[in-house]
């Protein structure tokens, strides 16, 4: 029974079939076939039925299949270890930012990136808070810098800024130093559209009030909105470091409160992977950055 042969067996078992495992693994079908039934060989069982639709495990093939990933799991943490063991390890490393945030971070991040770890890749990928929070959990990124994630057993949130929201107005509007959450309602609205994680703190906040909001319009980007708000269109709600992308001429702006709405971002890592020596350092490089003069919005 080699490593090999069981890495084949658990593909086959989780891609369905033998035609679809064989293109995973990049292997003819015959040859695929032909090392199962040399497991099967040396095992003395039948490990797997061919249906109409695929495969189906037997009783023994159930029972390999929790040995074959624990021993499979073994044998990369092993060798990982063994990497990390040289002083600048190698790999590559996947972090997940929202656009207003990479676009201030992802220059002193893989500047540092670059310093720490010499024979390294890091790829830095873009989206919304609610999709990098699913790619994470799937296993597609390492590392994400997260708006108000929601909570699951799957991830681990280390806080790292928190930010209170602000109404923004057209040019030479006038506004109170501060707006109370029932006022909202009066003013016409261009917020981001769903899914989207300030609109989600939003009507986490405002629902449960019964404080509806007048929304005109319903766009994608940061800038955008702000580009809207800057023609007369309507006023929108944003974090502080939001504002910062306006233009040379600020817009008028008033925190939001009593009682006032934050936002926070969270640095999110999988609870379930193992941590290597490259996911730990690029967390700390995370943590060291100055969010609060690096990113805007």
């Amino acid at each position: 029974m080699e490593l090999r042969q069981l890495l084949y067996f658990v593909t086959v078992v989780d891609s369905g079939s033998f035609s679809r495992g064989a293109v995973a693994l990049d292997l003819a079908q015959p040859s695929l076939s032909r090392q199962i039934a040399l497991l099967e060989a040396d095992l003395g069982q039948r490990l797997l039925v061919r249906t109409g639709r695929g495969v189906n495990t037997t009783d023994a093939g159930e029972a390999l299949l929790v040995h074959a990933r624990a021993m499979l799991d073994i044998s990369r943490r092993a060798r990982d270890e063994l990497r990390e063991m040289d002083e600048s390890p190698g790999g590559r490393i996947v972090v997940g930012m929202p656009p207003r945030v990479a676009l201030g971070l992802s220059t002193p991040l893989i500047q540092r990136f670059r310093e720490k770890f010499p024979r390294a890749v890091i790829t830095v990928l873009e989206g919304l808070s609610v999709a990098l929070r699913e790619s994470l959990i799937a296993g597609r990124l390492d590392l994400a810098l997260l708006f108000d994630p929601a909570p699951t057993p799957q991830l681990a949130f280390q806080p790292l800024m928190r930010e209170k929201l602000w109404l923004v107005a057209p040019p030479k509007s006038k506004l109170p130093a501060k707006v109370g959450l029932s006022a909202l309602a009066n003013y016409p609205m261009v917020l981001p559209s769903a899914p989207n994680a300030i609109r989600h703190l939003l009507d986490s906040v405002l629902g449960p009030r019964q404080i509806q909001l007048q929304v005109l319009a319903e766009v994608g980007a940061v800038r955008t909105v702000l580009g809207l708000v800057a023609t007369g269109v309507g006023c929108t709600i944003l974090p502080e470091s939001a504002l910062g992308t306006a233009g040379d001429d600020p817009l008028p702006c008033a925190p939001i409160g009593p009682p006032s709405i934050w936002n926070a971002l969270v640095l999110a890592t999988p609870m379930a992977r193992p941590a290597t020596r490259l996911t730990r350092g690029t967390a700390q490089l995370l943590q060291e950055l100055d969010f609060r003069h690096s990113y805007q919005a």
